[in-house]
């Protein structure tokens, strides 16, 4: 039935020259359909590269490496203003400089990962890196600008927290981020490593910019279905699982009704929440999504044109769950 359904929108969608570039679905074990508009190569995800920061968060939590209660100033003492020159010893605790601005100090790992850090912009997006914004140390950047709002206090989609988020997590286990998904996610599960944007520093950036192929990109969702589990062997634990899909923050603009459009359905750590049962999507730019259904036992991912008018492929997917 599956893949009946997913044939004739295949057909469909080459008739009526659809933008959309590849489609696969399947369960937590394997692809049941998948079809190429276009040759099958790893691409950019955009996006979709934040769920993966979010995992291996998930993973050093776990390892007891890391909380998402840590503070973002204590790892990063020697960017804060009027702190640069300071001696701070490799992976030491430091406190923030009296003169520094308190609420900075009270940015936590939760609050990166769910885009309320405060600064209240939408900081070192595409276009920003492109044009050299935060050159050439993204961190003494971030933390040189003004926190707005209370920490946790509102949503505020926004890279630099996820390469903030990253960061954290490099410092917490002491390696490269893509070093780090590799030994503990990429590896164990047929990815190889990686092409993934870094910043001026080398560091990769836990928001965006990493290439994966259609079927590698879906494995997250399959393995957010199962779980944490991946052919029997736990790679995340299955609390991650629900808390980084969950509701962790509303996303509500003023004047709209929540849960009426993929984008005001809430939001856990670096995942959208989405407006059919209990789902949720890792999302980048373009359209490179996957949407996990637990409730039918489902993940669905896609692959678009990386220009375009979003809102005509959010039309093409929409179109598509409403078959399912």
């Amino acid at each position: 039935m599956i893949e009946k359904i997913f044939s004739e929108f295949a057909a469909y969608a080459e008739r009526e020259k659809l933008p959309i570039e590849a489609i696969a679905v399947g369960d937590e074990k394997k692809v049941f359909w998948e079809h190429h508009f276009v040759p099958d190569q790893p691409r950019n995800i955009y996006s979709h590269t934040k769920s993966f920061m979010s995992t291996a968060a998930g993973i050093a939590i776990g390892e007891g490496k890391l909380s998402l209660e840590d503070r973002l100033t204590d790892f990063f003492p020697e960017a804060v203003p009027g702190n640069a020159s300071a001696a701070v010893p490799e992976n030491a605790s430091a406190a923030v400089p009296e003169d520094a601005p308190a609420a900075l100090s009270e940015i936590r790992l939760k609050h990166l990962l769910t885009m309320s850090s405060g600064f209240g912009k939408p900081y070192l997006m595409g276009a920003d890196r492109r044009a050299g914004t935060g050159m050439p140390d993204y961190m003494a950047y971030m933390l040189s600008r003004p926190v707005i709002q209370r920490p946790g206090a509102a949503f505020e989609y926004s890279t630099a927290d996820s390469i903030l988020a990253g960061r954290m997590v490099e410092k917490a286990v002491g390696m490269s981020l893509s070093q780090y998904l590799y030994e503990k996610l990429f590896s164990k599960m047929d990815i190889c490593y990686p092409i993934w944007e870094c910043c001026p520093q080398g560091h990769p950036i836990g928001g965006g910019g990493m290439f994966l192929s259609l079927k590698d990109m879906m494995k997250l969702g399959q393995l957010y279905l199962a779980g944490g589990l991946w052919k029997g062997e736990r790679l995340v634990s299955a609390d991650w699982t629900v808390q980084a899909s969950g509701k962790q923050i509303e996303n509500v603009k003023p004047g709209e009704e929540a849960g009426t459009d993929w984008w005001n359905c809430g939001y856990g750590y670096q995942f959208w929440r989405s407006p059919y049962p209990d789902s949720y999507r890792a999302d980048g730019a373009y359209g490179q999504i996957t949407m996990v259904l637990p409730q039918k036992g489902l993940v669905v991912s896609f692959q678009c044109p990386e220009y375009g008018n979003f809102s005509v492929k959010k039309e093409v997917h929409e179109r598509i769950f409403s078959l399912l």
